[in-house]
């Protein structure tokens, strides 16, 4: 059961980390309710921003229910509104814009294993890219270590009225509700947890556009998720307005409904009710040896409550915590309950307590300077015992009380094998669309630990209580005043690649450097290349630069022996050990700065291509790494600001980019968009890559009319049929079936409807089962250019190092070589 309780604990300490400050008297009493309350929800779907939080804001403080979001996926597939991050470093985003969520809603955070692979339009499909048993096994932990009363599906199961993830999640969760409380299903996870039975599961009713009208013979509830909370001082629309903006990366910035509001569930399975969904649920406490003397303290607290002098509030929460403590009730929930009881007592007595550091990254083997502060404002004395960690032990003895601040400097020397501060998620690689996590108890927990804190042994009246604390980088900013960022731990050697990681051999440019960096001092040792034999690269220079302590190493890729290869830098000491990963750092104000360790790795291209040495300018959308990729190749590249967008300075051009989503977000470009036309007019060649279909700030992208569907094709290897004599695909480069092999996600989104006749269309898509679709694609001559409309994948698959869309996307370019 200890590895069950640490579990649970996991995400109780994302909810304590920030929280040792001082608190309103009201929300300190709301506080006091909740801890009363025992009934949890469980609120379940796919992606980050897929929750109502209007929903769970009500629950969770209206209900003062424990409510937590079970997100299938970290939204890795999904679509970035502020910024270039796509794939796993968008998931990162997006976990922690949901942590952000759930601190402002008073939810919890949950996330299965799964890999948002990108949209899918039938749960069939979605299930074709993830493995069902598997996925089935961590709803159903999740459920049985959360132990939800009633679980709330925000999706129902009927296919093609929302994206296949959607639907999946709310199949997962049924046949899940059905399962759960079976020991032969699912036992090894007995080893850790016991079955359990949640008593109904609701479908979340909605009814896009119109209100919600319930079927004969269902039995449905309705919340008033509009009303006005007191102790809060806002409305639960309001709360749900600022969680869901928390979702800044796709645009969901919310303004509150004002007055009236509800929410329905319908009943899907389990029990039937009357008046209410927690009809036949039972008080936890009922189930605790001592339960009823617990809750007698709890509501005499709550009756006696001081909401001037709060201080005087300890002593009936320290009751309720000595008469819990007797108990030796061990489960999860309960120890929930504990944990919260010692927050709520230093919350009332204005306790704040902090373990931080002046810098904010470490290397493993480092020695560092901490500082643990802690202050009492009270007058009701507490003791520090003892501080420790896996670091240190060291006994202190020490009486706070009456806002006399005790601090002590603590070194922590980080012995070399310290894990480094690596996501849990992406330790391994990903299997089949699923992330390969080894160690079970990190299923469904949203973020790793932090890396290093510190536990604090106090004792208040004679009642012991500990309290973690995350060590955290403290610093005041200019603008922002006092900030903390997580304290993170890093390799000793940095490995990194300066350039794009395709490169192409025999290209105009097969050469590449690789910066190793040294944290403390240079270390012994070699590069190498795994997956390259000595005689397919050659180091042409070394670089020593002891200010820096880095080298930089010029090296020239000779040959392959494949189309493609995955190769990894890889730096190797004298002592033996292997460095070949690099830091990435993602910085955005309204989330934690985010650390991530990628393999050191490049793609290797081998064909034979021909492509000019012309200059390319490019428009930034978005945000992508196109034009990197097309600098690897050979290309120069040049980006067009806002204030160059006319004809005269884009003539300097044979061809023009525009990166994705750029009529979405460039009003700029917007306006000058007969700029550009006049550019095509000219000779120029210009390439349009995907927009959205709303918000789009303008409809006249191109020379000729076109509008912009939701139509994609989601399936990376359905078939494509093409008109191989066209311009685009014979002309440098001939095209053949076989380039349309290896693509990743999908072939394309967002593709064109009731295009002119001017237009051609070289290519005919379609999903398994579906209509074909020619507007993936539009070409036409206009005056002296050419101009391409195209809504395939080019971000995703030139960054991938996919051959053939490499050098069908080249061919586009080289239409503008005739200039």
């Amino acid at each position: 059961m200890l590895k069950h309780v640490s579990l649970s604990l996991a995400f109780v300490c994302l909810t304590f980390q920030f929280s040792y400050a001082q608190n309103p008297s009201s929300e300190l009493y709301h506080d006091l309710l909740k801890l009363k309350e025992t009934k949890r929800i469980l609120f379940v779907a796919a992606h980050p921003d897929d929750e109502n939080t209007r929903l769970i804001s009500y629950l969770a403080n209206g209900e003062h229910a424990q409510v937590a979001y079970l997100s299938l996926t970290r939204g890795d597939g999904g679509q970035n509104l502020i910024g270039k991050e796509l794939g796993i470093e968008l998931g990162m985003i997006r976990t922690h814009e949901l942590l952000k969520a759930r601190e402002t809603d008073g939810g919890r955070q949950f996330f299965s294993r799964a890999l948002d692979f990108g949209f899918s339009k039938n749960p069939d499909e979605t299930l074709n890219n993830w493995d069902k048993e598997n996925l089935l096994s961590d709803v159903v932990w999740i459920i049985r270590n959360f132990q939800p009363d009633i679980i709330i599906n925000r999706f129902n199961t009927i296919p093609g009225t929302t994206h296949g993830h959607h639907t999946t999640s709310a199949i997962l969760s049924s046949e899940a509700f059905d399962i759960v409380d079976d020991p032969e299903d699912f036992s090894e996870q007995l080893n850790y947890t016991k079955p359990w039975k949640a008593k109904r599961l609701f479908w979340n009713a909605y009814n896009w556009g119109g209100q919600y009208e319930p079927k004969d013979g269902m039995n449905y509830h309705i919340f008033p998720v509009g009303d006005y909370n007191p102790l809060l001082g806002t409305t639960y629309s309001q709360i749900a307005a600022d969680s869901r903006t928390m979702h800044k990366s796709q645009g969901f910035g919310s303004t509150s409904q004002i007055g009236f509001g509800q929410d329905f569930i319908e009943q899907i399975k389990g029990e039937s009710f009357k008046n209410s969904p927690f009809e036949g649920i039972e008080s936890r406490w009922n189930k605790v040896p001592n339960g009823q003397s617990i809750v007698s303290a709890i509501d005499k607290a709550i009756q006696s409550f001081d909401f001037i002098d709060v201080e005087q509030n300890a002593k009936n929460l320290l009751n309720i915590k000595r008469i819990m403590d007797f108990s030796d009730f061990q489960e999860p929930w309960f120890k929930e309950k504990q944990d919260f009881i010692n927050q709520l007592i230093l919350d009332v007595l204005g306790v704040k307590a902090e373990f931080i550091i002046r810098k904010e990254i470490a290397y493993a083997g480092e020695s560092v300077d901490a500082e643990m502060i802690f202050n009492n404002p009270s007058s009701l004395p507490i003791q520090i015992i003892q501080v420790r960690n896996s670091l240190l032990n060291m006994n202190m003895n020490k009486e706070a009380v009456d806002n006399k601040p005790i601090s002590q400097s603590l070194k922590l020397t980080i012995p070399k094998d310290f894990p480094i501060s690596q996501p849990f998620w992406l330790e391994k690689p990903i299997d089949n669309s699923l992330f390969d996590i080894q160690d079970k108890n990190n299923i469904g927990a949203p973020i790793n630990k932090p890396s290093i804190s510190l536990l604090l042994d106090l004792k208040i009246d004679g009642q012991s209580i500990q309290l973690e604390l995350p060590l955290m980088y403290k610093y005041n900013d200019q603008v922002d005043g006092e900030t903390k960022q997580p304290f993170t731990i890093v390799p000793e050697v940095n490995v990194s690649l300066t350039q794009s990681l395709v490169f192409l051999v025999g290209g105009a440019k097969p050469e590449l450097s690789v910066e190793v960096i040294f944290k403390d001092k240079f270390l012994d040792g070699e590069l190498i290349f795994e997956g390259l034999t000595n005689a397919q690269y050659q180091i042409l220079a070394t670089e020593k630069d002891e200010r820096r302590k880095r080298i930089i190493y010029q090296v020239k890729l000779l040959d392959s022996d494949v189309e493609k290869k995955e190769v990894t830098a890889a730096f190797i000491a004298s002592d033996g050990r292997v460095f070949n990963q690099d830091t990435k750092r993602i910085l955005y104000k309204h989330i934690p700065n985010l650390t991530y360790f990628t393999p050191s790795q490049f793609s290797l291209i081998k064909m034979d291509i021909k492509m000019s040495d012309q200059k390319v300018g490019y428009i930034v959308g978005a945000g992508d790494d196109v034009p990197d990729v097309l600098r690897n190749l050979g290309y120069e590249v040049n980006f067009i600001e806002n204030g160059d967008i006319q004809k005269d300075k884009l003539n300097a051009y044979k061809t023009i980019v525009i990166g994705i989503r750029a009529f979405n977000t460039n009003q700029n470009l917007a306006n000058n968009v007969d700029q550009l036309m006049e550019y095509v007019k000219g000779g120029g060649n210009l390439i349009v890559q995907y927009n959205t279909s709303s918000p789009l700030l303008t409809r006249d992208l191109g020379p000729y009319p076109f509008s912009i569907s939701r139509d994609r094709v989601t399936v990376e290897g359905s078939p494509v049929e093409a008109d191989f004599n066209h311009p685009v695909l014979s002309y440098p480069n001939q095209i053949s079936s076989q380039d349309f092999d290896g693509w990743v996600q999908e072939r394309g989104l967002y593709f064109t409807s009731n295009w002119d006749s001017k237009y051609t269309t070289p290519f005919i898509m379609q999903d398994p089962g579906e209509m074909e679709s020619a507007g993936s694609l539009l070409f036409t001559q206009y005056g002296k250019g050419t101009y391409t409309y195209s809504g395939i994948s080019w971000f995703r698959q030139l960054p991938a190092g996919v051959p053939g869309a490499i050098k069908i996307f080249v061919n586009l370019i080289e239409q503008g070589d005739g200039r």
